[in-house]
């Protein structure tokens, strides 16, 4: 799903993207609105929303919940719990998939290991598969299959474009690249 706007305000938005371990602590996440402009704000809104839903049975499927005026769908697998917030006028349907998205896709990106301790072993990929689904509250990607595809063309086989690679990752491409011609 990709939204073209030309009024930002017509989209569908997303206000964060939350991971959180099952005692509410932070994982991964991202807001996309000023909301929040503290990080002392961040942090009451993510135990809030925790509080709230830690005692419902998401696992089988996305639930919804209305907290504070935004609209919270959530889902949880092992001991990890993921949210995904938008204004109080949003359409549930939009942040669900957005949600179903997200975590189908880190399933994929985990090799269905989704559990905390291999959620940080590898956080670079769920903070890029973050920024491939929202780009600024506005939702880019749902297709788990795409996200995953484009995270990994980032982040595992260094087949960024040279602009978007560090200088680190360009060298080590350059000696590898050197290495094979000598080979030959």
């Amino acid at each position: 799903m990709q939204c073209y706007c030309v009024i930002q305000e017509s989209c569908p938005s997303i206000k964060n993207i939350l991971l959180l371990d099952s005692e509410g602590k932070r994982i991964a996440v991202k807001y996309f609105s000023d909301d929040w402009p503290t990080l002392s704000a961040k942090l009451a809104f993510e135990k809030s929303v925790f509080t709230k839903t830690q005692k419902t049975n998401a696992r089988t499927e996305a639930e919804i919940v209305m907290f504070d005026g935004y609209i919270v769908v959530y889902k949880f697998i092992q001991d990890l719990h993921f949210f995904v917030s938008g204004g109080d006028d949003e359409n549930e349907l939009i942040l669900a998939t957005v949600l179903q998205g997200f975590f189908d896709a880190i399933g994929l990106l985990l090799r269905n290991n989704v559990d905390k301790r291999t959620a940080l072993e590898n956080l670079d990929l769920i903070l890029l598969c973050i920024d491939e689904i929202v780009d600024g509250g506005i939702i880019l990607e749902t297709d788990a299959s795409v996200i995953t595809r484009k995270v990994a063309a980032h982040g595992v086989d260094g087949a960024a474009p040279l602009s978007e690679q560090t200088l680190t990752q360009a060298l080590a491409m350059a000696r590898d690249h050197l290495a094979r011609s000598l080979l030959k």
